[in-house]
């Protein structure tokens, strides 16, 4: 496990007060997310580090301890660590894969710590006491019906998907729905998993098979990265525009700018991560009620919109 912080130090204690009492009002907050691979995941890094640095001076009643993995093993000997180690009060877990991680976090949830699932869902239900998400469906809907509204004639598209998991299959059910009876005609649809290198060839074997292709939803922003770089590289002057999503600082940019092949982006931010354990916070520090589902809505992102949504400082 690496831990990127622990927020209350021997000097913050006494400033509480004597250091046994602090020590019987402490709460530890464990937090377990993927790593920085790709740019979506290093937003959401860098927001829930932000959000833990934050957090520790609002509420110096509460130890948080941030843990990172590059797979789902080393996700849930995380999660078993922190259970085993640093007896934490409530777990903010965002699942590498759902599968494998259902098991420990059950484990925690019945060693009677709150457990706070973000994104992506566990393999049973009634795990989490909170649920915070992105409208994935809405995510899916809202590119549709631009589509739709861009492409009044219709025409013939392609579409990448994510990773294998229950969050695409509700944003491809929310597209084709919205475009059912556009006269827009998906003519291919591949698994991108949500990254630019596999997404480029991806776009090009599309490309290869495929004489006009009038659009591509890319789906995800760094996928639109790697479809991008396809459509130079073949010189193809076919595709009209590329439609991403999640709102990536280069695409709002782009979209700000009024850049023809990026004319729109539809929000998944992946500062949920910072929602997620703001609400854990005060559901560890006060009687507010916080349990149940929080879903963030999606914004389509226009060039009269764009500077909203435009972050230039952020990693993504």
């Amino acid at each position: 496990m690496t831990y990127m912080r622990t927020i209350l130090t021997g000097a913050a204690l006494a400033a509480l007060g004597t250091a046994a009492m602090a020590q019987d009002e402490t709460k530890v907050i464990g937090v377990s997310i993927p790593a920085a691979t790709h740019g979506w995941a290093g937003g959401m890094n860098f927001h829930a580090q932000a959000a833990v640095e934050r957090l520790e001076e609002v509420y110096p009643q509460l130890d948080f301890v941030l843990s990172t993995a590059s797979d789902p093993a080393q996700q849930v000997n995380d999660i078993e660590d922190m259970l085993a180690t640093r007896d934490i009060s409530a777990l903010v877990v965002l699942p590498f894969e759902s599968e494998p991680l259902t098991a420990p976090v059950q484990a925690v949830s019945e060693a009677g710590a709150w457990v706070t699932v973000v994104d992506r869902g566990l393999a049973v239900e009634g795990i989490d006491d909170l649920y915070v998400a992105g409208d994935n469906p809405g995510f899916g809907r809202v590119a549709g019906e631009y589509m739709a509204e861009k492409m009044p004639d219709g025409g013939n598209i392609v579409v990448l998907r994510g990773i294998p998991t229950t969050i695409d299959n509700e944003r491809v059910e929310g597209f084709q729905a919205a475009i059912e009876g556009s006269g827009i005609e998906i003519i291919g649809m591949e698994h991108g998993n949500w990254n630019r290198d596999e997404s480029f060839n991806v776009m090009q074997d599309f490309l290869s098979r495929h004489e006009q292709i009038d659009a591509v939803w890319a789906s995800d922003d760094d996928m639109a990265v790697g479809v991008l770089a396809a459509i130079d590289a073949a010189g193809r002057d076919d595709v009209q525009f590329v439609l991403g999503g999640a709102g990536m600082k280069e695409m709002v940019k782009r979209v700000m700018d009024g850049d023809a092949m990026i004319p729109a982006d539809v929000t998944y931010p992946p500062s949920m991560i910072a929602t997620a354990i703001e609400m854990t916070a005060v559901g560890m520090t006060s009687t507010t009620p916080v349990s149940g589902t929080f879903t963030i809505g999606s914004v389509l992102i226009t060039p009269e919109n764009a500077e909203q949504f435009y972050y230039p400082d952020s990693p993504f």
